[in-house]
C-alpha cells in the first residue's frame, strides 16, 4: 500500500500549473526545449506585441522577430535604418515602438515606418536619459522613468507631462529605474532611494495621488543607506522589489541589495545571500505561476564592477530558492539581465545573447524531483 500511495503522490505533484497552461515532470534524460537567439548581443529589453517579438539591444540596436515566420528585422545603424545603437528599454503599442537611450526617447511610427526622437526641455542633461518604459493600453498612456522626473505621454493627443517627485532634499527619489503596473489601480515607480506608489485612477498632478516608501522605519527592513529598486512584480497578494547592491570601502552600506516581498501593509521579508541567492544585486524579476525569477549579480567593492551570478527560482508558496543550470539551457553567460515571459516560453536576455525556453518541461527538471516528498515503506 504505502508503494501504491507514493507513485500515487508522485503522479499528481508531477502536474503543475503555470498559468493557465500546464507542463508534465520529464525524466532526467529528457533534452531541454531551448533556443538561442542574438548571439554577442547585450539585451536590454524584451516586449511582445500578438505578431511580434520586440527585443533593445545596448550596442546593435533594436530586433524585430516575426513569430509567424520565425525572421528578424534589424534597426540600427550597420542596417542604416536608425541612428543609434545603445537602448536600455523599450515598450510598445498597436501604433508605436518606443525605446529609451541616454539621449532622449526614439519613437518608431508603424503606419509610416519612420523613426522619430523627442527630447525633454526639463531635468537638464540627465533628463534624457531614458531609463524606464511602461505603456498602458487601457489608457492609452506611456509612461516614462527619466534620470530626472517621470513623464507621462497621452499618446493619441501626443502630450507628454513631466513630473518632479524629488522628496525634500533627496535628488535621488527623483531618479526613475523602473515602472510596473499593479492591476488596474496602482502604477508603481522605482527609484534610487525607494518606490512611489501612484493611484492610477486619480490624477497624477494632485500630490495627495501619490505616496513614497523609502528605507526608512521597517520599510525595506530599514537596510542600507538607501534603496535602488531595479525591477517591481506585484502578484495576488505581494509586490516583489528587486534591489541593487552598491558597497564600497568608503560607503560599506550603501546600497545592500535584495529581493524584497511586500504584503502591502507593513510586513517586509528579504531573500539575499544568505537565503540562497548567489548574490545580493538584483537585475531583473519575472514570474511564472507560483515561481518568481531573478537574474542577480554582485558588486565587487575593490573593482567597483558588477559581476552575473546567475539565475535563480523563488517559490511563492514555500519560500524556497531554486539555482538554475544555465548549462541545460545552454546559457554561457551568468549575466541574466532581462526575463520575459510570454504565457508559454520564459526569454532570458543575457550580455551575450537571448535564450527562448519552453517553460512547460523546466520546472519539473530543476525543482519538482527536489520537492516531491519520499514516503518510506514501513
Amino acid at each position: 500500500m504505502p508503494h501504491i500511495l507514493s507513485k500515487f503522490i508522485l503522479s499528481v505533484l508531477s502536474i503543475l500549473t503555470v498559468l493557465s497552461g500546464s507542463f508534465y515532470a520529464q525524466s532526467p534524460s529528457e533534452k531541454i526545449d531551448s533556443r538561442n537567439y542574438l548571439e554577442g548581443a547585450i539585451i536590454s529589453g524584451i516586449v511582445k506585441e500578438p505578431e511580434y517579438l520586440w527585443v533593445s539591444t545596448y550596442g546593435q540596436g533594436i530586433y524585430r522577430l516575426s513569430l509567424k515566420e520565425e525572421k528578424w528585422i534589424n534597426f540600427s545603424t550597420k542596417s542604416r535604418n536608425l541612428e543609434n545603437d545603445f537602448f536600455f528599454n523599450i515598450a510598445v503599442s498597436k501604433d508605436y515602438l518606443w525605446a529609451g537611450t541616454t539621449e532622449g526617447l526614439f519613437i518608431y511610427n508603424k503606419k509610416n515606418k519612420k523613426w522619430s526622437k523627442k527630447t525633454f526641455a526639463q531635468g537638464g542633461e540627465f533628463g534624457n536619459w531614458i531609463r524606464a518604459l511602461k505603456f498602458d493600453p487601457d489608457k492609452n498612456v506611456l509612461w516614462i522613468g527619466r534620470f530626472r522626473n517621470v513623464t507621462s505621454l497621452d499618446v493619441k493627443k501626443q502630450i507628454y507631462t513631466d513630473y518632479n517627485r524629488i522628496q525634500g532634499n533627496d535628488q535621488k527619489s527623483n531618479n526613475f529605474k523602473s515602472i510596473s503596473f499593479d492591476g488596474d489601480s496602482v502604477i508603481w515607480f522605482g527609484t534610487e532611494s525607494g518606490v512611489h506608489k501612484l493611484l492610477k485612477k486619480k490624477n497624477p498632478q494632485n500630490a495627495y495621488s501619490w505616496l513614497y516608501i523609502d528605507n526608512k522605519g521597517k520599510n525595506f527592513n530599514n537596510e542600507g543607506d538607501a534603496v535602488s529598486v531595479t525591477s517591481i512584480l506585484p502578484d495576488y497578494k505581494f509586490v516583489w522589489f528587486g534591489t541593487d547592491e552598491f558597497i564600497t570601502e568608503e560607503q560599506p552600506n550603501f546600497n545592500v541589495g535584495g529581493v524584497f516581498k511586500f504584503n502591502r501593509r507593513s510586513s517586509w521579508h528579504k531573500y539575499h545571500k544568505g537565503s540562497g541567492l548567489a548574490a545580493n544585486g538584483i537585475y531583473c524579476l519575472e514570474r511564472t505561476g507560483n515561481y518568481i525569477w531573478t537574474g542577480v549579480y554582485s558588486f565587487d567593492k575593490n573593482q567597483k564592477e558588477e559581476f552575473g551570478k546567475g539565475l535563480f527560482i523563488i517559490n511563492r508558496i514555500n519560500g524556497k530558492v531554486h539555482p538554475v543550470d544555465l548549462n541545460q539551457i545552454n546559457i554561457s553567460s551568468s549575466t541574466i539581465l532581462v526575463l520575459f515571459f510570454d504565457g508559454k516560453n520564459i526569454w532570458i536576455g543575457t550580455d551575450s545573447g537571448l535564450v527562448k525556453v519552453r517553460i512547460e518541461n523546466i520546472l519539473a527538471k530543476w525543482i519538482l524531483k527536489k520537492e516531491v516528498p519520499v514516503i518510506k515503506k514501513k
